[in-house]
């Protein structure tokens, strides 16, 4: 994640994650991504059935039981072994979280066991009595999928009516004091809606947007000739600074953030360079504690039927099934060779990413969309849009 608001418009100082050392069990949650030792977040897909059909699924979900998804009592024993591993937040997503009856009683075990839980949801299922129940068992965040405007978005979802289910899921969040969010997965179709993006949270009193670049997985595959070229994607990066700067300066101080292409960390930092280079010394020290990507080292995935992989994209690669061992012990497994090297991926990749000044802050950047564009998990990730010469290299 790179966040515009904390890097950009000087929502974050070095300062403000030092007071904490660093500190993951202390660090609060906007400040996580700093810290000096990553414990997996862990994203678990506790079901792969969805009332939605959304084109950029990267969980291919439909609205149909699936076979050997963790029981209660599974989840339980995984939630306890994260906790035990000092995990920090374990994220439920799915499919849809909320399509499984179980979902209040698992996010309460988990955060009566300290680790903070949040959902990824597409907000349609969210009535007054889960909005209330979430509140009570201390759900930190719901971060609600939403792909632009009513039309776009219900294209998208593949189901009319799916715009006003989120946004009534989104009023009933906020109603009942429930930190809520926008989460915006960019391609050519909807690009042209981000402004109403910024607008929407502005007019529903939203505190936070995460604006995810496109990665090549599931569902998600189909749509690769919809993705940005890097000339879109500078100008959709510079819209969002402007805009996150523009709510800035009219003391309206929400949370943006892009998710899943760190290339966005450097471009930041370059016009810090040339518009004030104090904060870009700033922001440059916060993006060395970021490290960049951090797929199977700072996040993690356990699927709906066990299985561990490097992230929730990453899907045809698993590393072993918490039926079997621990998600602690899986993760740090060093005879597995992968494993390893994702601890410390910069050391493998190729091409430009390893002659690239920023590799240290980018981290390789994602290692999914590299292999799902070339077959080669160590190639230079083709969403890269900086410049030979940005990165330091000659033509």
């Amino acid at each position: 994640m790179i966040g515009i608001s904390k890097l950009y418009c000087g929502a974050v100082e070095p300062a403000d994650v030092l007071r904490y050392n660093r500190d993951g069990k202390n660090l609060p949650s906007h400040l996580l991504q700093f810290a000096a030792v990553k414990r997996p977040v862990v994203v678990w897909n506790m079901t792969r059935r969805c009332n939605l059909r959304c084109v950029h699924c990267y969980s291919q979900s439909q609205n149909k039981a699936y076979p050997e998804e963790l029981t209660t009592a599974e989840g339980k024993v995984l939630i306890d072994d994260l906790a035990s591993f000092s995990c920090p937040v374990i994220l439920f997503s799915g499919g849809e979280p909320l399509m499984r009856d179980d979902l209040s009683e698992l996010v309460r075990h988990a955060t009566d066991r300290g680790i903070r839980a949040v959902i990824s949801t597409n907000g349609t299922l969210i009535t007054d009595d889960f909005a209330r129940t979430f509140t009570k068992i201390g759900l930190s965040y719901v971060g609600v999928s939403l792909d632009g405007l009513r039309e776009t978005h219900d294209r998208f979802r593949g189901v009319k009516g799916a715009f006003d289910g989120a946004m009534t899921g989104i009023r009933r969040c906020l109603d009942a004091g429930i930190k809520v969010g926008i989460r915006f997965t960019i391609n050519r179709q909807n690009a042209s809606d981000i402004p109403f993006i910024f607008d929407l949270i502005e007019a529903e009193g939203i505190p936070r947007a995460c604006f995810y670049h496109l990665v090549y997985t599931g569902r998600g595959s189909k749509l690769v000739d919809e993705d940005l070229s890097h000339g879109e994607t500078r100008a959709v990066l510079e819209l969002i600074m402007d805009r996150t700067r523009r709510l800035f300066n009219r003391g309206l101080e929400k949370e943006i953030l892009t998710v899943d292409n760190h290339a966005d960390g450097p471009y930041v930092y370059l016009r810090l360079l040339r518009e004030d280079p104090s904060r870009a010394a700033e922001v440059l020290e916060l993006l060395k504690m970021n490290e960049g990507n951090s797929s199977g080292h700072g996040i993690g995935c356990v699927s709906w039927d066990g299985k561990v992989h490097a992230d929730q994209f990453w899907r045809d690669i698993s590393f072993g099934n918490v039926r079997q061992r621990p998600f602690s012990q899986i993760w740090s497994d060093t005879s597995n060779e992968l494993m390893t090297r994702l601890k410390d991926k910069k050391r493998y990749v190729t091409g430009r990413c390893a002659r690239c000044q920023w590799l240290d802050i980018c981290g390789g950047n994602f290692r999914a969309r590299a292999e799902a564009a070339t077959g080669d998990m160590w190639a230079p990730d083709p969403a890269c849009f900086l410049t030979d010469e940005e990165i330091g290299i000659e033509a």
